[in-house]
């Protein structure tokens, strides 16, 4: 299934959810770095698909459900063998979304996204813990959204995971200094990816707002922060300027205007 090659030299990023999208563009961006990856996803064929492209000496994959404790300690195990005993970057990326009214959606489907978007940043980080503390210089990068600034409507529970990873990375970052381990964030608005093709673009917010990133310019700024000083990351990076404008708002604006603006963004 994957390389047992040893690789030293090299800094190694473990990624979840890299079938695709944002996951993928951060793979390639990586390995095209030099850097020795690893490709998770409860979709194999396409991890699978995505070694072969990469060189399977410059990567390891394997099925990977974030839901899953025993999946993160025997993927994290196999992978820190293959990388040659470090662990440089874990990043959270994996994620769903429930895009409907709050009540439409069944509640099984509620479950289902928090155990991805939420407790799979949890399992990651806990599991992960004894590699990165291993690894000078270690980092966590967890993938959050622009909707952990204020819930959105039609993305309520999403915007709750959201929100719940943010001040989880926040928490986390002031523990694990003493490990010498950064857990940042980073907070993209639409993304052009299947998910909002496919489910999110449905929303009036999208229409109003359009998608104006890629998948790359969230890899971009991902790959920024694996390269940065540890101490000078800043904890939450918001990606691209409308995003940017959105967090200064949040800021800045009282409550009573952010409730304003977003619901009138959602049409309601």
């Amino acid at each position: 299934m994957a390389s047992t090659a040893r690789q030293t030299s090299r800094k190694s990023i473990f990624i979840t959810g890299a079938a695709a999208g944002i996951g993928r563009a951060v793979a390639e961006r990586f390995a095209k770095a030099g850097w020795f990856v690893g490709l998770y996803d409860v979709d194999e064929a396409g991890v699978m698909a995505l070694r072969r492209q990469l060189g399977e000496t410059n990567c390891h994959a394997g099925r990977l459900d974030v839901s899953s404790p025993e999946d993160w300690a025997m993927q994290l195990r196999a992978f820190h063998q293959a990388a040659g005993e470090r662990l440089d970057v874990l990043v959270n990326n994996a994620g769903i979304s429930v895009t409907s009214p709050f009540e439409e959606a069944e509640l099984v489907r509620h479950h289902r996204l928090i155990d991805i978007n939420l407790k799979g940043v949890v399992n990651g980080c806990h599991t992960a813990l004894p590699y990165l503390r291993s690894t000078p210089g270690a980092r966590v990068i967890n993938l959050c959204s622009a909707s952990a600034l204020y819930g959105q409507p039609m993305l309520s529970t999403y915007s709750a995971t959201k929100a719940a990873v943010r001040s989880f990375t926040e928490a986390l970052d002031i523990e694990w200094q003493r490990f010498g381990i950064r857990v940042v964030d980073v907070l993209p608005l639409f993304v052009n990816t299947a998910m909002v093709a496919n489910d999110v673009s449905k929303m009036k917010t999208v229409q109003t707002l359009g998608v104006r990133l890629s998948a790359d310019d969230v890899a971009h700024c991902i790959w920024r922060l694996s390269q940065g000083a540890p101490a000078r990351l800043p904890v939450h990076t918001p990606v691209g300027l409308q995003t940017r404008f959105f967090a200064l708002l949040s800021k800045l604006s009282p409550d009573a205007i952010n409730r304003f603006v977003t619901a009138r963004m959602a049409g309601h």
